[in-house]
């Protein structure tokens, strides 16, 4: 559109693309996730990999953990289309690629990607400019939080149906917000049509991460916070439940980080073992 406002996606999302990226380019297979094409939507400096938040060794943990994330929110959604789920939403996308990487599954649904309307009009210019395009089945659904938009109301005028059932996704988000907004967010998605399914993820107070993460943790959230986007809520697993069955799930699971390390990661020989600190609550209506 003439005139769009453009704007790269912020430092979390190109470096959760560029992790994704660096996990198939240093550690060994088999790959957990396979996804370079992050990277080539972000197009960084010819020496992205000698940023000091690319280290091939100090950055393995998180590595791992964002592509253990992103490989069980990848089988939830192959596991429920196969169920007959055809939508699917990703609030906070930034470079997810899940529809240029899997589209034998995408094309199946109907994929909304929320985010800002910068990054989103950047986004699309950049799969339009890679050959990738839009096809008819994604769509990218510009919603402005600081104006206060109400994303369930833009998502639902891009053709999301409310009265069927769809798998929603938020990872690396509600550390960002109030809990006061996730709060919110989870009561609307509890409102959707029964037999919608919620993974969201959430960050866990410094006492209950591996003493070995917490450094980690603490230059992560000096990093957000020198960014102006710094974390503001951390859950314990029975807070974060809590939370979503006072929002009206009535079936609320957590996920632990132990639990992805072990379903992706129990047999590799390299020691590579995702860190502690970041787990997922996963809700049907």
């Amino acid at each position: 559109m003439a005139g769009e406002k453009t704007e790269a996606p912020d430092n979390t999302a190109l470096r959760t693309a560029l992790w994704r990226a660096l996990h198939v380019q240093a550690d060994p297979p088999p790959h957990v996730l396979k996804d370079e094409i992050g990277l080539r939507l972000a197009a960084p400096d010819a020496d992205w990999r000698s940023r000091p938040d690319m280290h091939p060794q100090t950055t393995r943990g998180f590595r791992a953990a964002m592509v253990a994330r992103a490989r069980f929110v990848e089988d939830l959604m192959a596991e429920q289309a196969d169920r007959g789920i055809t939508q699917y939403v990703i609030l906070g996308a930034g470079l997810d690629t899940f529809a240029q990487r899997r589209p034998e599954i995408a094309a199946r649904l109907r994929v909304f990607e929320v985010d800002q309307p910068a990054t989103q009009a950047w986004k699309r210019h950049r799969l339009v400019e890679l050959g990738y395009g839009i096809p008819d089945w994604l769509h990218l659904v510009p919603v402005d939080f600081e104006a206060s938009e109400d994303w369930l109301e833009q998502l639902t005028a891009a053709g999301f149906d409310a009265g069927r059932p769809a798998v929603i996704v938020s990872t690396g988000v509600s550390m960002y917000l109030t809990k006061e907004a996730t709060a919110a967010t989870l009561r609307q998605i509890a409102g959707l049509a029964p037999g919608s399914t919620l993974a969201m993820s959430f960050l866990l107070p410094t006492e209950l991460v591996a003493e070995a993460d917490r450094p980690g943790l603490r230059a992560s959230q000096a990093g957000a916070q020198a960014s102006g986007t710094p974390f503001l809520s951390f859950y314990t697993p029975p807070e974060m439940l809590a939370q979503a069955r006072e929002a009206g799930f009535e079936d609320a699971r957590h996920v632990s980080g132990d639990t992805l390390a072990q379903r992706y990661f129990a047999d590799r020989t390299d020691g590579l073992r995702p860190s502690s600190g970041e787990d997922l609550l996963l809700a049907v209506t």
